[in-house]
């Protein structure tokens, strides 16, 4: 397939859609175990801000997000604090993908954190585990095996969204595959393969997930044929 020089720009926007995903992710992630820590905290105030930011995001689709944050954090922090400050492409987009992202990590791991036996907290507390002792011995290996598959479902969501910080002039895949099509006029051919490549990045995600959860489901299996 003839890509009349555009395959390294479409090289590079794979690029910038990976680093994009990936640094969502994690900054998700994190929001996400906080979000399900307030939403089971016994501070009435904690669970009513994880459910107003639940609520709200999830109601917001993230391409309006994503404008919000790019074009009107930066107005907000004029009138504010009197201060310009210009934010950048990626930097808006990983904020709003990993806002959306989560919002909804955290009723996944709300779900995970409840299924879990709450005896095993209260032994935890008779050996004199701290808190913190407890929940990365005890608890933190089983949420990461049971939110595991939901995570791994709102990754390869959060893999297309990306498609969406475009708009904004982030030269991510679907931005070069953009420009390659209104440049050459041929819009079928770099969309295909912009598709295609997308798809490449779906099936090798769903290949690594795979794996993670047979190696973190392995010692439990190890456990009941004990």
């Amino acid at each position: 397939m003839d890509l009349q020089g555009f395959g390294h720009l479409l090289l590079a926007g794979t690029w910038i859609t990976l680093q994009l995903a990936l640094t969502s992710l994690l900054f998700g992630i994190l929001l996400g175990l906080l979000g399900a820590a307030a939403k089971l905290s016994t501070l009435a105030p904690l669970r009513w801000v994880a459910s107003l930011y639940t609520t709200l995001i999830r109601g917001i689709p993230e391409l309006l997000l994503v404008l919000i944050i790019y074009f009107g954090l930066t107005e907000l922090l004029l009138r504010v604090f009197d201060v310009y400050v210009e934010i950048s492409a990626f930097a808006a987009g990983v904020t709003a993908l990993s806002i959306a992202f989560g919002a909804y990590a955290t009723e996944v791991f709300r779900s995970a954190l409840q299924e879990m036996p709450k005896g095993q907290k209260e032994a935890a507390q008779a050996l004199g585990l701290t808190p913190w002792q407890s929940f990365y011995h005890i608890q933190l290996p089983q949420l990461w095996r049971i939110a595991l598959p939901g995570l791994g479902n709102l990754f390869l969501v959060l893999l297309k969204d990306t498609a969406l910080v475009s708009v904004i002039g982030l030269d991510d895949l679907m931005r070069q595959a953009y420009v390659a099509a209104g440049f050459t006029k041929l819009p079928f051919t770099f969309y295909l393969v912009a598709a295609g490549i997308y798809l490449l990045l779906t099936i090798i995600s769903m290949q690594v997930l795979r794996w993670m959860e047979i190696r973190a489901n392995r010692p439990w299996q190890r456990h009941a044929e004990s």
